[in-house]
This record gives C-alpha cells, sequence and structure tokens, in this order.
C-alpha cells in the first residue's frame, strides 16, 4: 500500500461485522469478519461485532451463538460489541428500535421520505408493468404525494403504511469503493424504497446506516453482493447530514465451476469444517487468501503475520475460487506442525465417533492413539480423517486391498520372512516403535533378505496394503497379541503355513 493510502486508514480505525443470525457462520461471512478483523488490527483500530436481527421470523440466539462461538474459534476476537460491551451499546438491532424510529420521522417531517400505503397486489402489478416495459422493476411512486384526505382514507380502510425514502428523480449516486474504485447508479433506477416496514421494523438498508453513523465506523468492508446496497445507504447517509464511511467490497466466492458457491461445492459454514477437524489457523489462513494475495509467492501465514501484511489495495476485484484441494493442503501443512498432544485431542472425538474408542481410556489405550497419531500425522489433511486409518491400528483381521498385496505373500521367502518375525515379535520385547525398528533389522539380517522382501510381506499381512503409515508405529500401536493373530489370520486367508 503506498504512504498516502496508508495515512487515510491509519486514523481512528473502527470497522465492524454485523452478521444477520439467521443461520451458522458462513465461509463468506468469516472472510469479511477476519478482513475487518486484519485492517483493525493492522493499524491499532478498533473492531465491533453487533447482530441484525431484525429478521424476526428467521433469526435465532442459537444462530447468534453458532456465529459468535465461530468466530472466537478461528481465533477473531473483538473490541465492542454482543458479549464483550462497550460504549456504543445495545448491539443487537432489536434493542435499538427507538433509534430507528426517530431518524425516520425526522426523514419524514423533512418530506424525505413518505408514508407507502400500497396493496402487494397493486405492488406486483407495477412491478410486471415495469418488466413489460422492460425496465427493471421499481416502485412508482404511486404514494409520493398523496394528500392527507388520501392517508385518512387509506387509514380508514385498514391499511398499515411502509415508510419509504424519496430518492431524487434525477441524478447518479457514486460509490467511491476502495477495492472497485468509482461506480455510478443512476437514482432512476433505484425507486424509492421501503426504511421502515409495516409492522415498525427497518429495513437492512435504513438500520445498518443508524447503526454504523452512531457507532462511528469509518470503513465497511462487506461482499461484493452488498454493492448494490450501498447507493441506498448513501443517500441515507446524506439525508441526515450524517459522515459517509469508505467502503470496500470484496469479490464474490465462487465453486470451482466458478457458480456461486453452494453445499455442492462442499460445506459452507465454518462450524462444519471444525466439526471434520480441519484447525482454525488453517481455515484462517486458507481464507484471507480468498480475494487478498500477498506479496511474493509464500501462502503459508501466522495470525500474526498476516496482521503485519494485510492491506486493502491487495485485495482483487476478480471473483474468488474456493478450491477444497487448496484448503487440505493448508490444513496438512499446520497438522505436521502442531504438537502431537493437541493432535491427539482433535482425533479423539472421530475415533469415538466411528466406534473405535469408549469415552474413558486406560493407559495402554492412550498410548496407542499416540503412537497412531505419530504414524498418521504426515498422512492427513483433516482430523476426521483419523477413522480411515483407524483400520490399521485396530482389530486382529486383515483385508487384502487387492490380488496384487496377495501374490505379495505367495513368494517364496515369506514362510521364513514371517516366521522369523513372529518369533521375533514374543520374545518378551518391549513392543515400542524403537524397538520394533531394531526388530525389523534382526529379521532381515537372520533371513538374509533384502528390505523389501522383508518388510513388505509384514505390511501386508499386518494391514492388507502395499503402503501406508509408519510400520514400526503401527506394530507398536497394535501390540504384541493383535499382530500374532493378524499374521495368523493373513496366512489362514492364503493357506500359508507357519
Amino acid at each position: 500500500m503506498n504512504r498516502e493510502k496508508e495515512h487515510d486508514l491509519v486514523q481512528n480505525v473502527r470497522v465492524r461485522f454485523a452478521p444477520s443470525p439467521t443461520g451458522p457462520l458462513h465461509i463468506g461471512g468469516a472472510r469479511s469478519a477476519l478482513f475487518n478483523f486484519l485492517l483493525a488490527r493492522r493499524f491499532g483500530g478498533q473492531f465491533i461485532v453487533r447482530i441484525e436481527d431484525t429478521d424476526l421470523e428467521r433469526s435465532s440466539l442459537e444462530s447468534e451463538k453458532n456465529i459468535l462461538d465461530s468466530l472466537e474459534w478461528l481465533g477473531i476476537t473483538w473490541d465492542e460489541g454482543i458479549r464483550v460491551g462497550g460504549p456504543h451499546a445495545p448491539y443487537r438491532q432489536t434493542e435499538r428500535l427507538s433509534i430507528y424510529t426517530e431518524a425516520a420521522e425526522k426523514l419524514l417531517a423533512s418530506g424525505q421520505a413518505y408514508r407507502c400505503y400500497c396493496s402487494e397486489e397493486e405492488l406486483e402489478a407495477q412491478r410486471q408493468a415495469f418488466i413489460d416495459k422492460g425496465e427493471m422493476p421499481r416502485y412508482a411512486g404511486n404514494c409520493r404525494c398523496l394528500s392527507p384526505e388520501d392517508e385518512a382514507r387509506y387509514q380508514a380502510e385498514g391499511r398499515k403504511p411502509v415508510i419509504r425514502f424519496r430518492v431524487p428523480d434525477e441524478g447518479a449516486v457514486t460509490v467511491d469503493d476502495l477495492v472497485r474504485g468509482q461506480v455510478s447508479f443512476d437514482c432512476a433506477g433505484i425507486g424509492d424504497f421501503i426504511i421502515v416496514k409495516s409492522d415498525g421494523i427497518p429495513t437492512y438498508n435504513f438500520a445498518v446506516v443508524l447503526d454504523d453513523a452512531s457507532m462511528d465506523i469509518t470503513h465497511v468492508i462487506r461482499g461484493e453482493e452488498h454493492l448494490s446496497n450501498t447507493p441506498r445507504q448513501l443517500l441515507i447517509y446524506d439525508a441526515l447530514g450524517l459522515s459517509r464511511p469508505k467502503f470496500a467490497h470484496v469479490s464474490l466466492i465462487l465453486g470451482k465451476d466458478r457458480t456461486k458457491m453452494s453445499k455442492r461445492h462442499g460445506s459452507t459454514s465454518v462450524v462444519a469444517y471444525q466439526s471434520q477437524g480441519y484447525l482454525p489457523e488453517a481455515l484462517v489462513n486458507f481464507l484471507v487468501l480468498l480475494g487478498w494475495s500477498p506479496e511474493g509467492e509464500e501462502e503459508i501465514f501466522t495470525l500474526d503475520e498476516l496482521i503485519s501484511r494485510f492491506s486493502l489495495d491487495r485485495v482483487a476485484k476478480n471473483p474468488a475460487v474456493f478450491d477444497s484441494d487448496k484448503l487440505n493442503y493448508i490444513n496438512g501443512v499446520y497438522i505436521r506442525k502442531a504438537e502431537i498432544d493437541r493432535l491427539i485431542e482433535l482425533a479423539l472425538p472421530h475415533l469415538r465417533e466411528a466406534g473405535y474408542l469408549a469415552e474413558a481410556l486406560d493407559d495402554g489405550q492412550k498410548q496407542k492413539v499416540r503412537w497412531m497419531m505419530q504414524a498418521v500425522q504426515e498422512k492427513i489433511s483433516y482430523m476426521a480423517q483419523v477413522a480411515d486409518f483407524a483400520p490399521l491400528f485396530f482389530g486382529d483381521e486383515v483385508t487384502f486391498e487387492s490380488d496384487e498385496a496377495k501374490a505379495v505373500l505367495a513368494e517364496e521367502q515369506v514362510p521364513l520372512v514371517l516366521n522369523a518375525f513372529l518369533q521375533k515379535i514374543t520374545d518378551g520385547r518391549a513392543i515400542e516403535p524403537d524397538s520394533v525398528k531394531a526388530l525389523l533389522k534382526e529379521v532381515t539380517k537372520e533371513t538374509k533378505q533384502g528390505g523389501k522382501k522383508v518388510f513388505m510381506p509384514i505390511r501386508i499381512a499386518l494391514t492388507g496394503q502395499q503402503h501406508g503409515p509408519d510400520l514400526n508405529y503401527i506394530i507398536a500401536a497394535l501390540g504384541r497379541e493383535s499382530v500374532v493373530a493378524r499374521v495368523r489370520h493373513s496366512a489362514a486367508q492364503l493357506d500359508l503355513s507357519l
């Protein structure tokens, strides 16, 4: 970022994330929250989290909790707002209705807003008329100039009005966007929009302006889908004499097929990735790369590194593609860096859910899981995959993956190798990764066979597979009894005499 732009940003940065609690935290919402958080932390500003719950039918406290818990899990902390309080409370829209009512009355008194009594049927007829003419549907302005007598008649009919903002007939509204540059919208195409619904609840475009203004928000960073809302919001800012914040609309997130991201592209909520065993720092690292590009080729960053490097001038206009393969790669990098004790704790729920472990573990089972995690740490991309490897470490039976694997056990040296292996494994020594490594070397030396002629038959006899995690850890995790049982089970399937 050049120094002039950076100087503009550094002055008292106050940003916010204001989700609607109608479902779990979406990946797109998490990215918006992250960008706001990073900008605030970069410039020593404040990050506010508030709740936009005016969609009374769909909003729920359960969704609110999910969103806030997900943000905390990601490590996205906030300075003001829900859960932490602050000088601009309350931070939930349904607790701020008097603020919106007062502002609406001010606009009515100045003539910049008016009551509209049009019925749903009348509005639909207006909409269809615009479509028939090939124009963008908008409000036709039927109630723009109602007389007191007209209003009294409508009220006598029991009609409950909405309040509409009076958009200028001519001119344009220009958004000076920090990502997209200047974007203009003709007033004629906007139409008089609703700011307060018939039940007295404000619409999004009205409430968000008053919330941002009253909380001294300096920068609004949000998804591109909100760009079309911005001219309406700017009109409200100007009508109420409020200072405009700076806007930055970040790109859409698309699936690999370049269509809007949906469940067919994979999980869309943060909690889904949490439940699959993705690490929060890896998901943050991945999310920031959806629309922001660092200088250089490096892609793995700690949170502190992201804070020191993040800037809006490296946020792209073009859509970002959600590549699950890239997410798995990044998460795999973090898994390989992680402490083994942390990975064990993350693996346990998946092993329990798959039926391999009970809730309480004895010391032997704890050691087994530790060796298992040491074996698969290099192999997995997210923790739920631990359950896929579990059959290698639990149980006494073996299923061969292919005829090719079976053919290895038909080689002439195999009985010699397996007998020598069984003799060593039952000689009373401790069965631990280091001792197993020495044991296998002894088998190789005493049978006078090359390494592959020893290791491959033993691997297949124990796992049914030609490739997999470190054999030393597999043997240690299985333990003496299961190792013997597996070798004999494999030999029995192929009529090998041991």
